[in-house]
């Protein structure tokens, strides 16, 4: 295990600067757009906020251990909890209590943990550590795609429960892991083919069975253009995120005087809390916040692209992809340009699952750089 003193000396401090900023304004945010929903629901309009605090605690705490340990250390403990996690999706699926709609989640004590986000972290550190131990092997097809084969099986257990969103997310995110490893283009372009063939056959599934398939709120979804000619029916969610993202002009009316927080957006804490924040803090800071995004993916990849190892560089690179995934999905059905999935955004939605996953991430990401530092010393 590496010392604190040279942790603390060798961590990328822009990458963990602009990470804590991040944090502390989405803990603000939360507050401000849990506190209507929170009191009306005869609770206290703290409560939100303090759980929320609770979970960076202790996500924090758990992460000074994850960032003492050599990053080979996460590949083998990588391996347990996948086999873990994969029975408790098959548990949930036979012992499960439905939570709107869906039976993604255990539940501890008063708090409730999605496995399937767990899962996705779970999934990166897992191919970065197997294209590293199967590096001479990488030109034999089947041994390259037992991830893709092993990623299947998850993303099929996700879609029974159901959770499509989560789901799809998932399988793009192990697929593009899959295309960053050192694997043949020869390969790479016979899962392409592959994988054009599965789409095409699941379209012809749709089309014959009508989306019959499909339960009926998740067709709905798939009605996501002009959602303010929906108002009353599916598109209210997006359209009242419309009128927060309008009311608040450039600048903002004020923290904390959110009009559509008031019951008009059924989770503005969770999915749409991009809304609320564009409607008290205006669009400047909506853009500021996109750029902070764009800024923090790009210390990740370069991190990744220094790293010295596969493994290293692998983690990286599926860790912003992971990241980005969130931000383009939750950012994109808010602005309607494809279906609601209730996918958290990174560092500003209220969650414990996602919280400590994308804080153990960010740790995750940051020992590779002490790594990286650590051997430009010794050369």
């Amino acid at each position: 295990m590496t010392k604190f003193k040279d942790i603390i000396k060798n961590l990328d401090k822009p990458l963990f600067l602009l990470s804590l900023v991040l944090f502390v304004l989405g803990l603000v945010m939360i507050f401000s757009a849990s506190s209507v929903t929170s009191y009306m629901s005869g609770g206290s309009p703290y409560a939100y906020f303090l759980r929320q605090g609770l979970f960076l605690l202790i996500s924090f705490i758990i992460c000074i251990f994850v960032v003492k340990f050599n990053t080979k250390f996460y590949g083998i403990v990588s391996n347990l909890l996948l086999i873990i996690f994969v029975g408790i999706l098959i548990m949930l699926l036979i012992y499960g209590s439905s939570i709107n709609y869906a039976v993604s989640w255990i539940q501890i004590g008063p708090f409730t943990l999605q496995p399937s986000e767990f899962i996705k972290v779970i999934m990166i550190i897992f191919m970065a550590r197997f294209y590293e131990a199967q590096e001479k092997r990488l030109n034999n097809f089947f041994v390259a795609i037992i991830p893709l084969i092993i990623g299947v099986v998850i993303a099929f257990l996700i879609m029974l429960q159901p959770d499509l969103g989560t789901a799809i997310i998932f399988s793009v995110l192990t697929g593009l892991v899959f295309f960053s490893a050192p694997v043949s283009k020869n390969i790479k372009a016979r899962v392409i083919f592959l994988f054009v063939g599965m789409l095409l056959l699941i379209g012809v599934v749709l089309i014959m069975t009508g989306g019959s398939i499909l339960q009926a709120r998740q067709l709905e979804r798939f009605n996501f253009t002009r959602p303010c000619d929906r108002l009353l029916d599916t598109g209210n969610q997006v359209c009242n995120g419309y009128i927060a993202i309008n009311n608040g002009g450039l600048t903002g009316i004020g923290l904390g005087n959110s009009t559509q927080k008031y019951l008009y957006l059924p989770y503005p804490y969770t999915d749409f809390i991009f809304a609320v924040i564009v409607e008290e803090l205006g669009l400047v800071v909506g853009i500021l916040i996109i750029l902070a995004y764009m800024y923090l993916l790009y210390r990740i990849l370069k991190i990744g692209r220094e790293s010295y190892t596969n493994r290293g560089a692998l983690i990286c690179y599926g860790i912003a992809i992971y990241i980005f995934l969130h931000i383009a999905v939750n950012l994109m059905g808010l602005f309607g340009l494809m279906p609601m999935t209730g996918v958290p955004l990174p560092f500003m939605s209220y969650g414990g699952s996602f919280t400590l996953c994308l804080m153990v991430s960010l740790a995750i990401v940051q020992r590779v750089n002490i790594e990286n530092r650590l051997r430009d010393k010794k050369s």
